[in-house]
């Protein structure tokens, strides 16, 4: 007996940046997609919020000039002029002995020191210079040890933990280090103007996008997939999962075994972040300026990143008014996320005043931002496990977001939506050949 035909063609569950690209990628090559997220809104951990003349975003994303070409790609693609992705001047520092050292992370910092040690600066040299080998197996902690406790400690950890939310015993090294080395200098990070969602909001006026609906289970069926809403359940000839792991193994229980340990090895960093309307623009403290500043856990075991996001972009705030952010320690978030937004905030404004003394009389409105799957920890486990889940044959469900490329940024969930729409288009046309549709350009079906 012939299975009736599907309700809908491609069905991709999540609009974060992953899944509209990949909704993007697949309509361009001639699929009808419809996107369906649990949020009000688009752009998952790239979502703005807008509200009396602020634009407060919910994550940190930055644009590096280099190292991203699938995302350049698309921003070229949607037309978005070189205004709408403005630099961000002084992007980096690094709080070390009470005062913070501009310059990190580029070639300027390894002049100045950037509050390093000329030996640490010789190690950071090498380190980007990708002279570590073969030694990047394994842990980041594992490979930091092979270095001076002062990079160690006052880079690596930092880093690692202020901008993915890693634990160095659990996360590999070999990610990190690859993200460092193709990405470059910080004096090129850019951003978006209007809010870090403005990719995801692009994206999304293209397509068919219904905001507010759960997907509770994804299963394989005779057309190709099954989909249950809350209230009803729908087919499509395609599925593509763009969530988090955890949760895509959650939506898709009857995944294949080399789905099902890949989804499972990939676990997630939480995040914390606090952001604070002011009612004007806070004095900084002992040569704080620029955008973000970095601090070491050995200078702060709760705030791990302090941004003055009206230095970001000057559309951030109102003008003569201040928007800054807080982000917490990996051990600070895991004790902190539960609390409420008060406790969250006292905690984290209060120590903040050695940054921004006086911040705590300036905050107006505050924006507590909880992410319980912040950014995908790309595990040695989940490093191992890739290799099958990348050699599997393309299917009527696939999976796209950053945690497929165990790459956390914009850039590595871009680059698996190529993947997952090739992918999904290869396994149509071996289904269904009366349905040929044209490949995605320049990418294969890994």
């Amino acid at each position: 007996m012939t299975a009736p035909p599907p309700d809908i063609d491609a069905a991709v569950v999540g609009a974060g940046i992953g899944g509209l690209a990949t909704a993007h990628f697949l309509r361009r090559a001639g699929r009808e997609v419809h996107v369906f997220e649990a949020a009000d809104s688009v752009g998952g951990r790239m979502r703005t919020l807008r509200r009396g003349g602020w634009t407060v975003d919910t994550g940190a994303e930055m644009i590096p000039s280099a190292g991203y070409p699938a995302t350049w790609a698309l921003i070229r693609e949607l037309g978005l002029a070189a205004a709408d992705v403005p630099r961000v001047p002084g992007a980096l520092s690094l709080w070390r002995d009470g005062r913070a050292r501009p310059n990190a992370g580029r070639p300027l910092g390894l002049l100045t020191g950037a509050g390093l040690s000329a030996r640490a600066r010789v190690e950071l040299v090498r380190l980007l210079a990708g002279g570590a080998g073969d030694q990047a197996a394994g842990t980041l902690e594992e490979f930091a040890e092979r270095h001076s406790p002062e990079l160690r400690e006052g880079f690596l950890h930092p880093l690692a933990a202020g901008f993915f939310g890693w634990r160095p015993e659990r996360s590999a090294a070999a990610p990190l280090l690859a993200h460092l080395r193709s990405t470059g200098s910080t004096a090129h990070w850019r951003t978006y103007r209007g809010g870090m969602d403005t990719l995801a909001r692009r994206l999304a006026a293209g397509l068919e996008v219904s905001t507010g609906r759960v997907v509770h289970e994804v299963a394989a069926a005779p057309c190709g997939a099954r989909l249950t809403l809350d209230d009803t359940a729908v087919t499509a000839r395609s599925a593509v999962l763009a969530v988090p792991a955890p949760l895509a193994g959650g939506l898709h229980p009857g995944a294949p075994a080399e789905e099902r340990d890949f989804l499972a090895a990939c676990s997630f960093a939480p995040m914390l972040r606090v952001s604070l309307e002011l009612e004007r623009r806070p004095s900084a403290a002992a040569g704080m300026r620029g955008f973000a500043v970095l601090v070491p856990s050995t200078e702060d075991d709760l705030i791990n990143v302090v941004t003055l996001d009206h230095n970001k972009h000057p559309d951030r705030a109102p003008a003569g008014r201040g928007l800054v952010s807080l982000i917490s320690t990996p051990p600070a978030t895991a004790s902190l996320i539960g609390a409420s937004d008060a406790e969250i905030t006292a905690a984290l404004a209060e120590r903040a005043e050695r940054y921004l003394p006086g911040l705590r009389g300036m905050v107006g409105r505050v924006h507590v931002h909880r992410f319980p799957h912040g950014l995908p920890e790309a595990a040695p486990a989940a490093l191992r496990a890739r290799a099958a889940f990348r050699a599997r044959p393309a299917r009527a469900i696939d999976y796209a977001g950053d945690w497929v490329e165990l790459r956390p940024c914009s850039e590595g969930a871009v680059a698996s939506a190529h993947v997952a729409a090739s992918r999904v288009l290869a396994d149509a046309a071996e289904r269904c050949p009366a349905h040929r549709v044209s490949p995605v350009p320049g990418k294969d079906n890994r």
